[in-house]
């Protein structure tokens, strides 16, 4: 039986920004599959290309030259409106600031997304699904760092995405608080099978994924394969 098509498929990925003497060549030829349901740990200094690469695949930004299919489609042809309707309804974002609307609840930032998408999940359940059934009608103010980033999470969780990028969703955040929100993403991947593409200077997260890649100066210097997941709980920071 021939192996399934993988989720994502990137060949010779590049960016450039500016021209002429002043470019900086972001991205320099990146190959790489992602399979449906796996969790992709990146990893690299800043500069190296991760977040640019990670934009790309979400259609944030355009590529200068490659391609990216998306389930045998191409992001990479796609226009402005259909980038836009890609996210809507494949994508969900988790950066490191959780941009959350002051004057709304949990429930009520939530239900942002949940109105515009096709099929989504109640804010209640997304929000139960992230450790937060008792913290509803909390306004951002009365919550955490920890617990405004697992509302990003439910978020970006409850249109059900078929990819979930997470850019240094930990990074404002202590190890323990952090060990929550990783928990929160995990919880995402196992119960909706949602691909996980997660960037961090954390190289100790790395071992909560089924692959590390390595990024270095555009490219990709290094791929490693964990022959098993480590909880987010046992990962020693």
């Amino acid at each position: 039986m021939a192996a399934p098509s993988p989720l994502f498929k990137v060949r010779g990925l590049t960016k450039v920004y500016g021209e002429g003497a002043a470019a900086v060549r972001a991205i320099r030829g990146i190959d790489l599959d992602i399979a449906a349901a796996e969790i992709v740990v990146m990893l690299g200094p800043s500069g190296s290309g991760k977040s640019t690469f990670l934009n790309i695949v979400g259609g944030l930004d355009e590529a200068t030259s490659g391609e990216v299919l998306f389930r045998d489609r191409a992001l990479t042809s796609m226009s402005a409106r259909e980038l836009t309707r890609y996210r809507r309804e494949h994508v969900g974002f988790v950066f490191q600031f959780y941009n959350l609307i002051p004057s709304l609840t949990a429930r009520e930032n939530v239900a942002v997304v949940t109105e515009i998408a096709k099929a989504p999940m109640p804010p209640e359940e997304a929000l139960h699904l992230v450790g937060l059934g008792d913290r509803l009608d909390h306004f951002p103010a009365q919550l955490s760092g920890g617990e405004q980033q697992r509302v990003a999470i439910a978020r970006a969780i409850a249109k059900r995405p078929e990819v979930l990028l997470c850019d240094e969703p930990t990074g404002a955040l202590d190890s323990k608080t952090g060990v929550v929100v990783l928990e929160a993403i995990a919880a995402a991947n196992a119960e909706l099978s949602t691909t996980v593409a997660v960037i961090t200077h954390n190289a100790a997260i790395g071992a909560m994924a089924d692959r590390v890649v390595h990024f270095a100066d555009g490219r990709i210097a290094a791929i490693n394969e964990n022959r098993a997941r480590a909880a987010p709980s046992t990962i020693s920071w």
